[in-house]
C-alpha cells in the first residue's frame, strides 16, 4: 500500500471486498425474496422492520472493528510484530465480549424497541421471533467481522470473499429448506442466517489461527491489553457512534414508513436491499481509503495520502454513478424478484426513484470521514455525520414530512442530507489534514 501506483492496488484490494459485500446482500436479498415469494408482504415487512434496529444495536461494536482495522494497518506497514499481535488478540476477545453482550440485549428487548416504532400488529409477533434469533447469532456475526477487518488491514480481501461464499451458499440451502420445505417462515430464515454467521466466523477464525505472519491468532494468548484497547477505541468509538446514530436516523424514517402500514414496509423493505448493494460499494472504497491512508501515514507519504483520497473518489463515484443509474432504470424489474404484488412494487419505486441517481454524493460524503480515521482522527467527522445527516433526517420527518406526506417526499431527506454533510466533512477535512501534516513533519 506504500509503494508504486496507486489506482491498480486500490481496485485489487477495494473489488474483493466490493464482492464480498455484495455477496453477502446477495445472500441476505435470498432471505427476503424467499420469505416475500413463499410467506407473503406481512412476513417480508416483518423481516425488513427490524433492519434498521438491528444496525443501530451492531453497528458501535462493528465501527470498533474499524479501529482495529487502523491499528493493525500500522503496525504492520511500521513492521512492529509484536505490537500487531497484541493488538490482534485484544481485537478478537473484544469480537468475542461484544457478541455476547449484544446477543443477550438484543434478545430481550426485540420487542420493546420495535413497539417505540409503532410497529404494525399484524406485523410485529414475526418481526420479534426474527429479530430474537437473530441475535444469537451475534458473537459469530462479531468474531467473522474483527477477523476480516484484520485480514483487510494486511491486504487481504480475497479470503474473506471466500468464506463469505462458502456461508452464503449455507445460507440459500437453508432458507430454501427451512422455509419451503419446512415451513418455518421469517424463524427459518433467521435460522439460516445464524447458521451462515457461524460457518463464516470459524473459517475466518481458523485463517487467521494457520496464518505465519505476526498477526497469528493463538486462543491462549487471547486477553485485553489496555493500551491497545484505548488505541481501537479512540478511533472505532467515534465511527460507532457515528455509524449507530445514523442508523438511529434510519429507524426514525423506517417509523414513518411504518405509518403507511404493511405494503409501503414490504416496498421499503424491497427497496432498500437494493439500495444496500449501492452503499455496500461505495463503503468498499472507503475501508479501501482508510487502510491505505492508515499505512501511508504510518510512514509519512503525506503525497501519497493525497492521491489516494482523489482516486478513491473517481472509483466511489464511478461505482455509484454506474450502479445507481442501473438501479433507477431497471427499478421495476428488479423490485419484481422481491415480490409479485403490485402496491409494495410502487412503493419500492417511489423511494428508488429519488434515491438511487444521487448515491454518489453518499460515497464521497463517508470517503472523508474514512481518510481521517486512517490518520487516527474520528471524533471530529462523527459530529459532523451526526450533525449533517441525522440533524437533517430529524428536521425533514418533523418539520417537512407532516405537510407533505409521501414516500417520495419523504426520502428527499437522503441527497439533502448528504449534501450538507459533505459541505462540513470537507471543511474539516482540510484543517484535520494540517493539523496532522504539520504533527509528522514535528516527528
Amino acid at each position: 500500500m506504500c509503494n508504486g501506483t496507486i489506482m491498480d492496488k486500490l481496485i485489487s484490494f477495494s473489488l474483493p471486498l466490493m464482492l464480498t459485500s455484495i455477496l453477502q446482500l446477495m445472500f441476505n436479498a435470498v432471505d427476503i425474496i424467499v420469505v416475500g415469494r413463499f410467506t407473503g408482504s406481512q412476513a417480508l415487512a416483518a423481516v425488513g422492520s427490524t433492519t434498521a434496529l438491528i444496525n443501530i444495536f451492531t453497528n458501535l461494536f462493528i465501527g470498533v472493528s474499524l479501529g482495529a482495522n487502523v491499528l493493525a494497518a500500522r503496525y504492520y506497514a511500521a513492521g512492529q510484530e509484536k505490537e500487531m499481535s497484541e493488538s490482534v488478540h485484544t481485537a478478537i476477545t473484544l469480537a468475542l465480549i461484544s457478541g455476547v453482550v449484544m446477543a443477550f440485549v438484543g434478545f430481550a428487548s426485540s420487542g420493546a424497541a420495535l413497539s417505540l416504532m409503532d410497529t404494525p400488529e399484524d406485523v410485529i409477533g414475526q418481526a420479534t421471533l426474527y429479530m430474537q434469533i437473530y441475535f444469537l447469532g451475534m458473537p459469530f456475526f462479531m468474531l467473522y467481522n474483527y477477523g476480516a477487518a484484520i485480514l483487510r488491514a494486511v491486504g487481504d480481501t480475497k479470503r474473506p470473499l471466500m468464506f463469505l461464499a462458502v456461508s452464503g451458499m449455507a445460507n440459500v440451502v437453508l432458507d430454501l429448506l427451512l422455509v419451503i420445505v419446512i415451513p418455518l417462515g421469517v424463524a427459518g430464515v433467521a435460522i439460516g442466517t445464524v447458521s451462515s454467521q457461524m460457518i463464516s466466523s470459524i473459517l475466518v477464525i481458523r485463517c487467521l489461527q494457520k496464518t505465519e505472519g505476526s498477526y497469528q491468532l493463538s486462543f491462549r494468548k487471547l486477553g485485553i491489553k489496555k493500551i491497545y484497547m484505548i488505541r481501537i477505541f479512540q478511533v472505532g468509538i467515534p465511527a460507532g457512534i457515528q455509524s449507530t446514530v445514523i442508523n438511529f436516523s434510519n429507524a426514525l424514517l423506517q417509523s414513518s414508513v411504518n405509518s403507511f402500514g404493511a405494503t409501503a414496509m414490504a416496498g421499503y423493505t424491497a427497496a432498500n436491499n437494493i439500495l444496500g448493494f449501492l452503499y455496500v460499494s461505495v463503503n468498499a472504497v472507503t475501508q479501501a481509503c482508510m487502510s491505505f491512508t492508515s499505512q501511508n501515514y504510518s510512514v509519512g507519504k503525506q503525497k501519497r495520502m493525497d492521491r489516494v483520497l482523489l482516486d478513491c473518489m473517481i472509483l466511489s463515484a464511478g461505482a455509484a454513478g454506474l450502479l445507481g443509474v442501473g438501479a433507477y432504470v431497471f427499478g421495476d424489474q428488479v423490485l419484481r424478484i422481491y415480490t409479485a404484488e403490485p402496491d409494495v412494487i410502487r412503493c419500492g419505486l417511489e423511494i428508488l426513484s429519488i434515491t438511487t441517481v444521487p448515491y454518489f454524493l453518499c460515497g464521497v460524503m463517508d470517503l472523508f470521514p474514512g481518510a481521517l480515521r486512517g490518520m487516527g482522527r474520528s471524533a471530529v467527522p462523527m459530529v459532523l455525520s451526526v450533525i449533517g445527516t441525522v440533524g437533517t433526517r430529524i428536521l425533514w420527518v418533523y418539520v417537512f414530512f407532516p405537510h407533505h406526506r409521501s414516500l417520495y417526499f419523504l426520502f428527499i431527506s437522503y441527497p439533502g442530507s448528504w449534501i450538507i454533510t459533505i459541505a462540513m466533512q470537507a471543511v474539516c477535512f482540510f484543517y484535520v489534514r494540517k493539523q496532522c501534516i504539520r504533527q509528522l513533519e514535528k516527528e
